[in-house]
């Protein structure tokens, strides 16, 4: 492969589109490398780096606002994104530019070492010997725009950074850098288990890895067993480590399509706070950034209205968020994750009809996700559609794993676009809709609404 030229953000967006076509996975010395030819760009940052199943995404958003409204600024990096790519990189909320992406995409690349034309074969691939460094270093997707981050938020110069790892967290490009302020892990459960290992204990052992000497961490007591894994590797690296439960905090009630919830705090004891969701497992998200803002901040400069300020103020697009009058985008994308969405469905007041449109990914466990919501009998029709993604569960499949359930009133179609505004066309009187199953899936339904087709 020879370089290109790249002149514009299309172009650019483009080619990363394109890395996994030739580029896989590169180890953690490499990623390291690469990221020291950059200048040790993370080494300008404070950073907070999270980890964990479900909820690493709400949390970050969670710490970021809080932290905006304590007057820092913040820079985050987060994934995947649902429309575009450049939801990945914001400062204080708002996404980087084109220009800003095309720039930091630029510096990268230049960088980066090609083969001769006719040595294409050589490529990102090792050499016969096994311990032998690649020929040609190229970043996987997902490390190019890790790269791309550590270039542009620097030049912010933000008082935080907080990094979401991808998948897992030991080989993880974000942990590549070499200094932490503060180490989160959410919820843990089975979640790329060809990667991570087929335990929520081994699962946890790969997410303890970002845990970092000097570093406080503070966890989700997901179990006793998830938990123990966490306080050893705190005792290894003789870091301390702070869990957070949901005996920390109390559902207060629903009103105006707004959560209101009582929080235990280590430094304001209990407090009132308010999210603008409707979504219940979000207080567990809110529990754990609070937890981690106090063991960052020691209660010495955010206070407790900040708190209070930067949860109302909270907005993380596809949790639950109603993106046409009663008509709610979840980003559900596993088994835990549909148990969650199930639990705030049942839970959410709405006494009329309700309707779901679903869809999945092939590498999730989609019978267990489908036996689910079918058990729930929350939903009086079903709506099931195939998405664009190569990675989506063919109609065909669909179809069978709803045909499992006699009882269960579904429709199967084609794409997104149809089955959704079928949906709408054909609402009934009260009917709320819900729409889970894969971040995919949301981000469809979010470009839709985009386009103004609805």
């Amino acid at each position: 492969m020879q370089k290109q030229s790249v002149t514009s953000f299309e172009e650019a967006e483009n080619y990363i589109n394109g890395i996994p076509r030739f580029s896989s996975k590169n180890t953690m010395e490499d990623t390291k490398a690469f990221l020291h030819r950059l200048g040790d760009p993370d080494r300008r940052m404070r950073i907070i780096h999270v980890a964990g199943t479900n909820g690493k995404g709400s949390v970050c958003a969670y710490m970021s606002s809080v932290l905006q409204a304590a007057g820092y600024r913040v820079a985050l990096f987060t994934s995947p994104h649902l429309v575009d790519i450049r939801e990945r990189f914001t400062v204080d909320g708002e996404m980087i530019s084109k220009e800003e992406f095309l720039g930091a995409f630029l510096q990268v690349y230049r960088l980066l070492e090609f083969p001769e034309a006719g040595d294409e074969g050589a490529g990102p691939e090792p050499a016969s010997d096994p311990g032998a460094r690649p020929l040609f270093y190229h970043p996987s997707y997902f490390e190019y725009l890790f790269f791309m981050a550590m270039v542009i938020f620097p030049e912010k110069q933000p008082d935080f950074c907080i990094l979401e790892t991808g998948l897992g967290g030991r080989l993880d490009a974000t942990n590549s850098v070499s200094r932490k302020e503060l180490a989160v892990i959410t919820h843990i459960s089975l979640d790329h288990v060809e990667y991570l290992g087929d335990t929520a204990e081994k699962i946890a052992g790969e997410k303890a890895c970002i845990m970092q000497a000097g570093a406080p961490a503070v966890y989700w007591d997901t179990c006793e067993s998830v938990s123990r894994v966490f306080e050893q590797k705190g005792l290894e690296l003789g870091v301390k480590t702070h869990p957070v439960s949901k005996k920390d905090y109390r559902f207060l009630g629903f009103a105006n399509k707004s959560i209101d919830f009582s929080l235990h705090t280590g430094y304001y004891s209990y407090i009132t706070l308010t999210l603008h969701t409707i979504a219940a497992y979000q207080m567990e998200n809110a529990a754990l950034a609070v937890r981690a803002l106090e063991t960052l901040d020691g209660g010495r400069t955010i206070t407790e209205d900040q708190i209070r300020r930067g949860m109302e103020s909270c907005f993380w697009a596809g949790r639950m968020e109603e993106v046409l009058p009663e008509v709610f985008v979840d980003g559900a994308h596993n088994e835990d994750g549909v148990r969650a969405f199930l639990e705030t469905v049942a839970e959410d007041g709405h006494t009329g009809p309700r309707a779901l449109l679903f869809s999945v990914v092939k590498d999730k466990d989609y019978e267990r996700m489908v036996e689910e919501l079918e058990r729930s009998g929350l939903f009086d029709r079903i709506f099931a559609a195939h998405m664009r993604t190569g990675r989506a569960v063919s109609p065909e499949r669909l179809r069978e794993l709803f045909d499992q359930y006699p009882g269960c009133r579904y429709e199967v179609y084609d794409n997104v676009s149809t089955a959704f505004c079928e949906l709408l066309h054909s609402r009934r009187q009260d009917e709320r809709i819900y729409i889970a199953g894969s971040l995919y899936l949301a981000g469809e339904i979010k470009e839709l609404l985009k386009d103004d087709k609805f």
